[in-house]
């Protein structure tokens, strides 16, 4: 079996979708020179580097390897399975972020599922000037914190708060707690 060739797929992509290599390494976070090189065949990228890739594309990275790209989204229904929603953890493992919103999104609009195991706490350091969160609880019991206020967020409850300070979600009671979690960037 011989490798996949995946610098000619990202470049087709890249073009079906009228972006510039200086526009694809603005959405990807992947510099310019290094999108460059992966698609002359020069650079072999990590996985980071594919997942943002493929992300900021809108493809598969089975896609990506096997060579097939789709057809531009212009006019057509995007269906994300579960398996391809990205997903990230506290330190301790007791809270899970499942990314729901298109990578193009990050930095302006982002949501996420939101859960907290008992004793959980998701800490975050402050986000950009004027950034908030809107915390909608759907299962449970969550605590905020931010800028030196705390409130108790319970099932069916939002809560809107300042993410420009330093900020926390707690689940300090017995059971898992769920929620969907909207943070708006200026």
């Amino acid at each position: 079996m011989s490798t996949p060739e995946i610098g000619p797929v990202l470049q087709r992509r890249r073009k079906a979708e009228g972006l510039t290599l200086g526009q694809l390494a603005e959405r990807s976070s992947v510099s310019k020179s290094m999108l460059s090189q992966i698609e002359r065949g020069q650079a072999n990228p990590t996985f980071a580097v594919l997942w943002s890739l493929t992300r900021a594309l809108g493809i598969e990275l089975a896609d990506l390897v096997d060579g097939a790209v789709p057809a531009s989204a212009g006019g057509t229904i995007e269906i994300v399975s579960p398996h391809a929603i990205p997903e990230m953890r506290s330190p301790d493992g007791q809270c899970r972020l499942r990314i729901f919103s298109p990578p193009q999104m990050a930095g302006m609009t982002e949501w996420y599922e939101l859960t907290v195991e008992p004793g959980g706490v998701l800490d975050s350091s402050a986000h950009a000037h004027g950034a908030t969160e809107h915390l909608t609880v759907y299962d449970g019991v969550l605590t905020v914190t931010s800028g030196g206020a705390s409130e108790r967020a319970h099932a069916g409850d939002t809560a809107r708060y300042p993410a420009d300070t330093a900020h926390s979600i707690a689940n300090l009671g017995e059971a898992e707690a769920r929620a969907l979690l909207v943070v708006a960037y200026r």
